[in-house]
């Protein structure tokens, strides 16, 4: 039996702690398999995400505090020790500067990372440190994303990685009934709507959604998923526009597939992203997606039904919703993701290669 642990900053809801507990849940049945979050406690994670309820017996939580943290290091390197880790899979640069270095103090342990966005590596002083972490700690390297990998090419001064796309569980997120969906969530039922799902933060770009949406017709909604800092200024944005009939906040879903299944399209406004899973669920379920040109979000678009838009422009924004909205979504973009993003064909890949780490 192998030991595999990956490492997380947190245990929040999001893109990399999805995959994370999707790794974690498809693993080799022969293997154990752990999951580290550098932050936050388990009490409050499971009432924040009650996913994680289920799994909670594989989950460490270290409680780091804010700051540089060195005992981290060899807090991590006592764990290693006592579960008798294989393979350290780390996911983004904390994990893997607290991970990565207690690694090398543990005899027989291999480091695998994965990046998942590498518009972080335009900050000069982040691009040096994540450079001297590759050297020092020697990582399996992986990108989630074409885009990914070139840039950590050029700016990590390496070898292009392997890439192995998110994937998600097309089994779940799968075509439903529109008129139930919205009654389930209280949505209208006669209105065009429009769907956002993600932290609401400043660099996931619901306000610029919320802009295109002023210059939008009356009919249309917008309903967004999620919870974050930014919710009580959106919220103001949308009343000071006269939307807040129009804009809907549902907060954090378990059951995003019903979500999904409300829309009649799909937007994901990122100023900035690596992989977003977002618009492969929404697309899974038949959605239509548009989404804005930054990191590998271009990657997650079916080429027969996808739109993609110049980030941070209400008004191209505004203009492309129109017309994709007009054009009625003529084809169905589920086939494929299910062809190129499901999580069996991720988890098989990163199976392939922990085995090769180990």
């Amino acid at each position: 039996m192998k030991t595999h642990l990956q490492v997380v900053q947190h245990l929040r809801p999001g893109g990399i702690e999805t995959m994370a507990l999707d790794l974690l849940a498809n693993g080799h049945t022969a293997d154990r398999r752990l999951i580290v979050s550098l932050e936050g406690n388990q009490s409050q994670a499971i009432k924040i995400w009650p996913r994680l309820e289920t799994c909670k017996e594989n989950l460490i939580f270290l409680n780091k505090q804010p700051g540089l943290q060195p005992a981290v290091i060899r807090r991590l390197a006592s764990l290693f020790r006592r579960h008798k880790v294989d393979v350290v899979h780390t996911h983004h640069i904390g994990p893997l500067l607290y991970a990565g270095l207690a690694s090398r103090f543990v005899p027989g342990v291999r480091l695998v990372h994965t990046e998942h966005d590498a518009w972080h590596l335009d900050d000069r002083r982040r691009c040096r440190l994540e450079r001297l972490l590759v050297m020092l700690t020697r990582p399996v390297l992986i990108a989630d994303s074409g885009t990914v990998a070139d840039n950590m090419r050029d700016k990590l001064r390496i070898a292009r990685p392997e890439i192995i796309p998110n994937g998600i569980d097309t089994n779940r997120f799968t075509p439903g009934d529109r008129r139930d969906a919205r009654k389930l969530l209280a949505l209208p039922l006669g209105a065009t709507l429009i769907g956002c799902s993600g932290r609401l933060e400043m660099v996931k770009g619901q306000q610029v959604l919320i802009d295109a949406f002023a210059l939008l017709d009356k009919d249309c909604h917008l309903v967004l998923a999620g919870s974050g800092s930014m919710e009580q200024s959106l919220r103001r944005q949308a009343t000071a526009l006269g939307m807040a009939d129009r804009v809907h906040f549902a907060g954090h879903l378990e059951e995003m597939p019903v979500f999904y299944r409300a829309l009649d399209l799909y937007c994901q406004p990122s100023l900035n992203e690596g992989l977003p899973l977002a618009p492969l669920e929404a697309q899974s379920c038949g959605i239509p997606a548009v989404v804005t040109d930054v990191g590998g979000s271009r990657e997650t678009l079916s080429p027969e039904s996808g739109t993609l838009v110049r980030a941070n422009d209400p008004v191209e924004l505004a203009r492309v919703l129109k017309r994709c909205i007009r054009s009625g979504g003529k084809s169905n973009p589920r086939p494929f993701i299910r062809a190129s993003f499901d999580t069996e064909a991720m988890v098989s890949s990163y199976r392939r290669l922990y085995a090769g780490a180990a």
